[in-house]
């Protein structure tokens, strides 16, 4: 996707949807702002999703009657209209999740993508016996390397695929380095590489997409001949538009 970036084909998709819905010049305006964790996920039992350490922040774009919402280390309130959304600069984490958040809402409001708010209380706890199960049932006993620690998740995947077919990989120092469910937590900036070089299958966050590492990883996935799969809300509209595969069972 070197060519044709993740967060440019977000871009290319809200001009064309302000196009077709003759939204150009209207006082469409899109209101962003920071969730916190209890708007966010709801009252959950566990408690070490990185949204709860305050390491990720989610941010909910309203479009019409719809929202979108996109996790991001580097938030920002905005409201404006669409036009300037489009006119931000993407070299920044902050401007990249409003325009995720963004298509996600507008691709949500017009039935384009589905499942682009997160899930909330008990559901975040089930949702990894469900991914663990559809990723069995599409793509066999393959060995996972997970990008992007969610720690419900990773349990289940080792639960179902085996500690020894399972490997994590995570930005966050205080991660890198702990042992998780069995699984040591490699260092997401030197070791996916390797990760990559050992899975069938690469599971990665859609957070990438808003944080800009997702064109890497992806380019790194195609030239292994490796699968890639995200999960989560954040790259519900990327993954409509472009037909990556996304798993996100709860996600309203």
């Amino acid at each position: 996707m070197t060519e044709s970036s993740a967060i440019q084909i977000v871009r290319n998709k809200l001009v064309e949807l302000v196009k077709e819905n003759k939204a150009e010049g209207q006082p469409v305006v899109v209101t962003v702002g920071a969730l916190s964790p209890l708007q966010a996920i709801g009252n959950t039992e566990r408690k070490d999703y990185a949204i709860l350490e305050g390491r990720e922040v989610m941010i909910q774009a309203q479009f019409g009657g719809g929202y979108g919402q996109a996790f991001t280390d580097s938030p920002k309130d905005f409201e404006g209209t669409i036009e300037d959304v489009l006119s931000f600069d993407l070299d920044t984490n902050s401007n990249r999740a409003i325009m995720v958040a963004t298509l996600n809402a507008i691709a949500s409001h017009l039935g384009i993508a589905s499942g682009v708010i997160h899930c909330r209380d008990e559901e975040p706890a089930k949702c990894g016996d469900i991914i663990a199960e559809e990723i069995k049932k599409k793509y066999g006993s393959v060995k996972i390397g997970m990008i992007g620690l969610q720690p419900a998740i990773l349990e289940s995947l080792v639960v179902a695929f085996g500690t020894n077919n399972v490997r994590c990989t995570d930005m966050n120092p205080k991660n890198i380095g702990q042992n998780k469910a069995g699984v040591i937590i490699w260092d997401g900036k030197t070791q996916t590489q390797e990760m990559i070089s050992w899975c069938d299958l690469i599971f990665a966050t859609g957070s990438t997409i808003a944080n800009g590492s997702f064109d890497d990883i992806n380019d790194r996935v195609n030239e292994a001949g490796k699968k890639l799969v995200l999960f989560g809300i954040t790259g519900a509209s990327v993954c409509a538009i472009t037909g990556i595969d996304r798993i996100c069972p709860y996600g309203h």
